[in-house]
């Protein structure tokens, strides 16, 4: 329990940090906010689109894609206000030698690594995705169950887990091509399959790719059928979670084989 104190004592000192710097530039707080809730409202225009050619894909309706995409934007976010800058930066502090001051602090340098700036404007858009996804339950006229909400919870931070650890396995590969920035981005613009309903693919090469490679059909799909009711069999919530824990045990293997292999910015 000292353990936990500790840490998140050091979290909120982090948080503290990150208000700070964010006040003190005001104006780009605001255009990053706008900048991504322009680019959600492009991906629901887009559904709105296509729906108005038809009632269903692949046995999704309008409201359940546009839940789905609310979903997959949620997940998003939440990953970008708590991680995505942070694992940006890593292959500058490899480049720069931060790293180096980093190991020598008494705390667990993957902690601080990942979780040491907090992009406030990102939770402000994870909640518009909520209520985006509220909106289109009420349309639905579907009040979801505390289980389903709990089980949606549940796999949503699974996702989360899956989108952390897969990116957080890219950036490793900075301790050798020092820097990794278009591996990273590339891989953050894959999330935007996350945003289809994953019945809508054939099977096939691609549809096994991205459920079991990089499993971005899963991420968003598994919590909207949970909450809808839709999950075709447990195995795709246990799918998920399997694939967190793997995920997750993977890129802490692939950690700490880089750090041995590490020898400073100075060598």
């Amino acid at each position: 329990m000292k353990t936990l104190a500790r840490y998140l004592s050091l979290y909120a000192a982090m948080w503290r940090n990150s208000v700070t710097r964010e006040m003190s530039f005001k104006l780009n707080f605001v255009l990053w906010i706008v900048v991504e809730l322009l680019w959600f409202a492009l991906q629901l225009v887009f559904m709105s689109v296509l729906y108005s050619h038809t009632d269903s894909i692949a046995g999704w309706s309008k409201w359940e894609v546009v839940m789905l995409v609310g979903c997959a934007n949620f997940i998003q976010q939440l990953f970008t206000a708590f991680f995505l800058t942070n694992l940006t930066d890593i292959s500058e502090h490899i480049r720069t030698g931060k790293l180096d001051f980093m190991l020598l602090l008494p705390v667990n340098t993957r902690f601080l690594v990942s979780l040491r700036k907090v992009d406030l404007g990102s939770y402000i858009n994870s909640a518009c995705a909520l209520a985006v996804m509220a909106y289109a339950a009420w349309r639905l006229d579907f009040t979801p169950t505390a289980v389903q909400v709990a089980g949606f919870a549940v796999m949503a931070l699974a996702g989360l887990t899956v989108h952390y650890s897969l990116m957080f396995l890219l950036v490793t590969t900075s301790f050798w091509t020092v820097r990794a920035q278009g591996v990273v981005y590339g891989y953050y613009n894959l999330f935007n399959i996350a945003r289809l309903p994953d019945s809508a693919f054939p099977r096939g090469a691609f549809k096994a790719f991205f459920t079991f490679g990089l499993p971005m059909l899963l991420v968003s799909n598994v919590p909207v059928k949970v909450l809808l009711g839709k999950l075709g069999s447990p195995w795709e919530m246990a799918m998920l979670a399997g694939m967190a824990g793997a995920c997750l045990g993977v890129s802490e293997l692939v950690w700490r084989w880089s750090l041995r292999h590490y020898t400073s910015a100075s060598s």
